[in-house]
């Protein structure tokens, strides 16, 4: 029996860590985890929120091509707050409200990866 999703693993070109790093850190306030040895030679770099509910792995692709329809869904608190902070940081923001009980915008990291945020709200009747 599934339990729980353990981490989402998206892909980078080599040498774009610090990129990531300053995205995933300094403008989603993720927190860096440092990666087994065995696996920290391949490059990348893993992610998680403080109490590493959610967890984000970043794994190095020599022929990488961001994924234009699959991302990650990441719910947030106070979703129009984080926004502004995404596009005081330079992310682009791109609004969608197609799906119900929720607000909801797209993003990209630095390499293109496309990351939506959501955020549940009350149904209206």
């Amino acid at each position: 029996m599934i339990s729980a999703i353990d981490h989402v693993q998206l892909a980078a070109p080599p040498g774009t860590e610090g990129d990531l790093r300053a995205f995933y850190v300094d403008v989603l306030g993720l927190t860096e985890r440092a990666k087994p040895p065995v696996l920290a030679g391949r490059g990348g770099c893993w992610f998680a929120t403080a109490d590493g509910t959610v967890q984000l792995h970043i794994g190095i692709e020599e022929a990488f091509r961001p994924a234009r329809k699959a991302h990650p869904g990441l719910r947030v608190t106070g979703i129009h707050g984080f926004a502004k902070r995404l596009q005081e940081r330079g992310a682009k923001v791109v609004w969608d409200y197609d799906l119900p009980g929720h607000e909801r915008f797209f993003s990209e990291d630095p390499v293109g990866n496309r990351i939506e945020f959501l955020e549940p709200v009350p149904m209206r009747s």
